[in-house]
């Protein structure tokens, strides 16, 4: 077999093909299964004859791949002449990864307080007994420090039931005043539902200096709820009681899905709940070393998969973890 013709032969061809399929003609009557370079590497029976062929067979496809490569722009240009292809039509979108919305929420959410002059204090997710209960003076016959309201990891040790240990190690370690917000994944045992789940994400807020007062609370809470919600939506102080603040409230903003009707994701009362808050509880100053006879301040947490729901409208909090796109895709 003369090698070198069947190489000029079908690098000729290979530049005289004007479109695709003249291409792919001239591959199989040269490199196809059935022509002669492919079967002659089948019956190669040493190293010198299978080299030459392998290489005849390299140059051969680097001439296809050329060829391929010149009827293509030749085809573009033959389009554009006739009008065929605008050129200044958008391209094909590539889709593109984004933040999950409760992460998003959770960004705006520390930038509205550091928008008010707060500082964002990351913790742990793993805390000891005494700074997820015993220093926010949670007494010890208290309901959530039973196993069947909290993980313990062991006698002393629990995932935390809230963001309130990090107040704690924010007071322990420096003197105030101290304005901070303690964003960050908390784990209860509660059954999930529409509302509840066993991890959530929750933000707190703490406030300590001289002469803040009660006001200064609801304030804080109001602008906050006006920054995420808008000026349309209701929200409501009601009394309640905490271990650790003392006056003890709960703030509600009225339901996105019924406008306060009441239906079955407020439980028919046309108000979500959006957290607790309260004023500080004396002894809990007293437990960081501050004399609650100077120190004054105000402490509240919010979960935020609720705020997500009441700002999006989503009527189940399930939906953030179910990784459905038609859902996530949405924000």
């Amino acid at each position: 077999m003369d090698w070198d013709a069947y190489e000029r032969d079908a690098l000729r061809d290979f530049d005289t093909a004007r479109d695709a399929s003249g291409v792919s003609e001239v591959h199989v009557r040269y490199l196809g299964r059935r022509a002669a370079l492919p079967l002659a590497l089948r019956e190669v029976r040493d190293r010198e004859t299978g080299q030459l062929l392998n290489s005849l067979r390299e140059r051969l496809e680097q001439g296809e791949h050329a060829a391929s490569a010149r009827v293509a722009r030749e085809h573009v240009a033959q389009q554009i002449g006739s009008g065929g292809l605008d050129v200044t039509l958008p391209g094909t979108p590539f889709p593109r990864g984004r933040l999950h919305l409760v992460t998003q929420v959770r960004r705006e959410i520390e930038d509205i307080f550091l928008g008010m002059g707060y500082e964002v204090w990351d913790g742990d997710e793993v805390s000891d007994v005494y700074h997820n209960f015993d220093a926010l003076t949670t007494e010890p016959g208290h309901p959530s420090r039973s196993q069947s309201d909290t993980f313990y990891l062991d006698g002393d040790t629990v995932l935390r039931t809230h963001t309130s240990p990090d107040q704690i190690r924010a007071m322990e370690s420096r003197e105030p005043p101290i304005y901070i917000v303690c964003p960050g994944r908390c784990y209860r045992r509660d059954t999930p539902d529409a509302t509840h789940s066993p991890t959530f994400l929750q933000i707190e807020c703490l406030a300590v200096d001289r002469g803040i007062t009660l006001a200064d609370l609801q304030g804080t809470v109001l602008a906050f709820s006006r920054a995420l919600f808008g000026p349309e939506r209701e929200v409501r102080m009601r009394t309640s009681f905490f271990p650790f603040t003392e006056p003890s409230v709960e703030f509600d903003v009225t339901c996105f899905l019924c406008g306060g009707e009441g239906c079955t994701v407020c439980k028919h009362s046309g108000w979500i709940e959006m957290g607790g808050a309260g004023w500080v509880d004396p002894d809990v100053f007293r437990n960081v070393g501050y004399d609650p006879d100077v120190w004054a301040g105000f402490a509240f947490g919010f979960g935020i998969e609720r705020i997500a729901m009441l700002r999006h409208g989503i009527p189940d909090l399930r939906m953030f973890w179910e990784n459905d796109l038609r859902v996530l895709g949405q924000f």
